[in-house]
């Protein structure tokens, strides 16, 4: 295995070759800069920035801001380097189910099948968006601005009223009917005559304007006590949902410790990268697993997958044959609190190579599959500061809107994020009262030697590992930060590994899983990977919203020894990468 040539990392950002040409630069800036979907609330990041405000400040003013411009928002992660301590930490702002909901009460609502249906109320956790970004200012920010100023801009916002774009006015066209039968509240995300905003529109949201300051003025019992608590609890249970109050008031988001691999490291530990994720309940763990399996593949049949051709047959067979293998560990995947997840055995090498040896280079391998959702109403940022901190950040309602169904009074639809859970007994992820369920929103993170060398995500339910993976190593190989992100990609869709069963581990079951490559994977490519025994598909305009988007910013070094950050935001989404004067 040759040792990941660091040339193609260059300190004067100098890539090698772009074989992807995008329609954007990539951005540069010696202070401060934000990346996220929505240009409009980049701006909201800016101005916290520019107050004095670090990164961990600015993540939580843009993630309100896009709660605004692309609502999306009541669970969170994110992961937070610290410049001074050279350090990755993170924050778990993921919901808990309601501790009356168990398997009993699902049945007794006459829900039969392995999960909870995306519509029903069951399927909301407790919102905890607000609690996750209390925790991110409270752990990582500056302590320069106080929780009133940095929600400013995205009051602000709401208030005065934000014109749509276009591919998030796309997305409100394809859930207005899901949204106007949620609940009797859908006026609140409609415009004034009561039809969804085109692009160009202007939409005013002045019940998540007062949502927004209630936590500013309150804090976390502006929000899970009182009167946006008792709206949800109201709405919850209206619709057969067993959450109480109780469950409201006893929310709160916790540190983590975020769990990480290797690539590419020599003996003298002086070689390669390490990619930091969330541990679980959230998703990250497949991508590093995916990761450790494509090193085992290296090793065993003496490849260099980043001298491969990109996206050429074999690369791409590689990868999407490592991470098939890799969401076959999605069985254990759960909250920790609640059952032990070995995360540190998933991560061996011992078992990694036994799973890299089930992969044969000339065909498609036998895994069991299930049929997972694969849309999600997500939104990744990325912020950076002058002082080298940086924030990777995530934020989700799951399907669409969630269940579209809004609080009254409130301005924000809940998710349905108890649909992770898997409704069955004895399963690690089986649905408990107060449990965490499997959650697909991952933030990212890579440093070499302690270092920070980027800040990055891709969004869309269980393509973001897969979009790790992919655009990390786009990265590694010398692409710019925005070809990075721009580069066509492929996407597992329909018939992951069926996590209902053990068996799944072991590898065997059909290969019926649908893979889409976005236009500009060659069609030779496709059809080399079809005779191997794929099933493949082409994704072309709006259908190459499968494949996520993301967004990155990079620490590099000019010659004179300064530190300039690099961004880019993905073209798949409206948004843009900003940097600060």
């Amino acid at each position: 295995m040759a040792p990941l040539d660091f040339t193609r990392l260059h300190p004067s950002y100098q890539p090698q070759f772009s074989h992807f040409p995008s329609r954007r630069s990539t951005v540069f800036s010696t202070k401060g800069v934000v990346a996220t979907s929505q240009p409009l609330a980049c701006q909201a990041g800016l101005e916290i920035l520019n107050k004095g405000g670090n990164a961990a400040d600015a993540a939580v003013a843009t993630a309100a801001a896009l709660n605004v411009t692309e609502p999306s928002c009541t669970d969170i992660f994110c992961l937070f380097y610290d410049a001074k301590s050279k350090t990755v930490k993170g924050v778990n702002g993921s919901g808990r189910s309601p501790k009356a909901l168990t398997l009993e009460y699902l049945r007794s609502q006459g829900i039969t099948g392995d999960t909870i249906p995306l519509t029903n109320l069951n399927s909301v956790t407790v919102p905890c968006a607000a609690a996750g970004w209390l925790k991110t200012v409270s752990e990582f920010g500056s302590g320069n601005l106080t929780m009133r100023e940095i929600l400013d801009p995205a009051i602000r916002l709401a208030r005065e009223g934000v014109p749509e774009h276009e591919l998030n006015s796309n997305a409100w066209q394809k859930s207005e009917q899901l949204i106007k039968n949620a609940s009797a509240n859908w006026k609140e995300m409609m415009m004034p005559d009561g039809n969804p905003p085109h692009a160009s529109h202007v939409m005013t949201h002045s019940e998540l304007a007062d949502t927004f300051e209630a936590v500013a003025e309150q804090g976390r019992e502006g929000f899970y006590k009182g009167r946006i608590a008792q709206a949800i609890v109201d709405l919850v249970q209206s619709g057969g949902g067993a959450m109480t109050l109780d469950d409201l008031a006893e929310c709160d988001a916790e540190v983590i410790q975020p769990i990480k691999y290797d690539f590419k490291v020599g003996d003298a530990g002086d070689q390669g990268i390490s990619l930091w994720e969330c541990p679980p309940n959230g998703q990250g763990l497949t991508a590093l697993v995916a990761l450790g399996i494509v090193e085992a593949v290296e090793s065993q049949h003496g490849i260099d997958v980043l001298e491969l051709p990109h996206n050429s047959t074999l690369y791409l067979h590689i990868l999407i044959e490592a991470l098939r293998l890799a969401f076959a560990a999605r069985y254990y995947v759960t909250d920790p609190e609640v059952v032990h997840v070995p995360v540190k055995e998933l991560l061996s090498k011992e078992y990694l190579n036994k799973r890299a040896g089930l992969i044969d280079l000339k065909k498609a391998g036998n895994i069991t599959h299930g049929d997972p959702i694969n849309s999600s109403d997500t939104v990744y940022l990325a912020t950076s500061d002058k002082d080298g901190n940086s924030c990777s950040f995530i934020a989700s309602n799951y399907a669409g809107f969630g269940t579209g169904a809004i609080p009254k009074g409130t301005g924000f639809t809940l998710q349905n994020r108890g649909t992770g859970f898997t409704l069955q007994e004895g399963h690690p992820n089986n649905i408990a009262g107060g449990k965490r369920p499997y959650h697909t929103i991952i933030p990212a993170m890579v440093t070499q030697n302690g270092e920070l060398l980027m800040s990055y995500g891709v969004m869309g339910g269980f393509m973001q590992p897969q979009g790790h993976v992919q655009v990390l190593l786009n990265k590694l190989r010398g692409f710019s930060v925005q070809s990075s992100l721009d580069a066509p990609r492929f996407c597992i869709s329909a018939g992951l590994p069926d996590t209902s069963k053990k068996g799944s581990e072991s590898g065997a079951g059909d290969i019926n899983s649908e893979i889409w490559f976005e236009d500009g994977i060659s069609p030779e490519t496709v059809d080399e990977l079809r005779k191997m025994g794929h099933r493949c598909e082409v994704a072309e305009g709006y259908a190459r919203s499968i494949a996520g988007k993301g967004q990155m910013i990079q620490r590099v070094v000019d010659p004179n020894g300064r530190r300039v950050w690099a961004a880019g935001s993905d073209l798949r989404g409206d948004g843009c990468a900003v940097g600060q004067i």
